[in-house]
């Protein structure tokens, strides 16, 4: 760089004093053409610029961050200049590839919508045909809680399928554990963090149940979409999330549609009651959600199919003594085994896995509001079949109860 490119740049030549004059072909005290290298120490320019920038990164603590590293910054920049042509193609080519991405997405994600309605008004309705031959809520919910243990060999399963990178299922399990924390599952740990889960998870599958027994299916499913109501409502109050008023609300709507649910054929019979299981299921299940979120965080999918397949377990182990209680004391009195209707019992128990993986992987490839709008669907799914296979008649303030919630 010549002295006037220096001048003008707007830099401060740098001057160098030379030991032995005879041995130089430069003289004392004269411009050197040679500028000390920019990567040996920052440069500051007149105005400062560079200083600056360098101190802006220092204090936000950039990653990588190195003494003049946004004037090393404007120096590759020059280059970088010569390509604008090219950056710009690959810039129309990057958009219409995210365009094609979000599209894709979207599509997958309506498809997943259609299958996570469908999937729970099955269960719903497949609930309803069970309980005309074998009516036990409780041994329902435990024969289809224990399904979940399948959750992580079939999420494991994809993962050798879709990924070059092998691992044995146990160092999946182990990656995949880190959802507890650093040390991973221990009996401790699988105590404290799967026990209060499970039985929140299994209160609220019971309770729907029992609801199911005392009103219609299209009732339940719209009292039970409350639930997220009664998320934010925890949210707010116990993870201190921001408030916002339009939620509010939206939950007074809710309450409101509840309220006038169990006024539709009095406060009093099998109706009120229906409607308090139903509204009981929806707040244990807010219950679950918020305290998920508070003490264990977000979940991927591994981590996801890591703790169903946890709960299952626990289920399995613990919870199996309830529906021996249940036999003996005859409030839910079976025959033999062989009596029983494996068939509704698997395919309800299948539809609620399929449900909760849809779920989960929903979650993951698309954007979770179509999943909530997925269990919304089946109000009217739900509707739809009592109209035509059972000709339930609704009346004006159940019509009207359902929409304002």
């Amino acid at each position: 760089m010549t002295s006037t490119e220096i001048q003008n740049s707007g830099e401060e030549p740098c001057f160098r004093l030379e030991h032995l004059p005879g041995k130089s072909p430069h003289l004392a005290g004269k411009a050197s053409p040679q500028v000390n290298s920019r990567w040996d120490a920052p440069q500051v320019t007149a105005n400062g610029v560079h200083d600056i920038e360098d101190r802006i990164l220092r204090i936000t603590g950039y990653y990588g961050y190195k003494p003049g590293y946004s004037s090393h910054r404007r120096e590759d920049g020059t280059e970088s200049h010569a390509e604008t042509p090219v950056s710009e193609t690959s810039g129309d080519g990057t958009a219409y590839q995210t365009c094609v991405n979000t599209v894709l997405k979207v599509l997958g994600g309506l498809l997943v919508v259609l299958c996570v309605s469908s999937c729970w008004v099955g269960i719903t309705q497949v609930v309803q045909l069970t309980f005309k031959s074998f009516s036990c809520p409780f041994f329902i919910t435990w024969f289809s809680t224990n399904w979940n243990i399948l959750f992580f060999p079939l999420y494991y399963s994809g993962h050798v399928a879709t990924t070059r990178e092998k691992q044995t299922p146990i160092q999946k399990f182990r990656e995949c554990s880190r959802l507890f924390g650093e040390d991973g599952m221990s009996l401790k740990v699988f105590l404290k963090r799967t026990a209060p889960f499970s039985i929140l998870w299994t209160l609220t599958n019971y309770l729907y149940l029992l609801a199911l027994r005392k009103l219609t299916a299209t009732d339940v499913s719209a009292l039970y979409c409350c639930h997220k109501a009664f998320v934010f409502l925890l949210s707010w109050i116990v993870l201190k999330d921001r408030f916002m008023g339009v939620r509010i609300v939206a939950a007074i709507m809710a309450i409101t549609g509840i309220v006038m649910m169990a006024y539709a054929d009095g406060f009093h019979g099998d109706s009120f009651m229906g409607v308090a299981l139903a509204v009981g299921s929806a707040s244990t299940s807010a219950l679950y959600k918020v305290l998920f979120k508070m003490f264990l965080g977000s979940a991927n999918l591994g981590e996801a199919a890591h703790f169903f397949s946890t709960m299952g377990f626990f289920n399995l182990i613990f919870i199996s003594c309830v529906p021996l209680i249940l036999y003996f004391t005859r409030v839910e009195h079976w025959g033999s085994l062989s009596s029983l209707p494996w068939g509704y019992l698997c395919g309800v128990a299948g539809l609620w896995l399929v449900f909760n993986i849809l779920v989960n992987v929903g979650v993951v490839l698309t954007y979770p509001i179509l999943i909530s709008i997925g269990t919304l669907l089946s109000v009217p799914g739900n509707a739809a079949i009592d109209v035509l296979k059972h000709e339930v008649i609704f009346s004006v303030v159940r019509l009207a109860a359902t929409c304002i919630i």
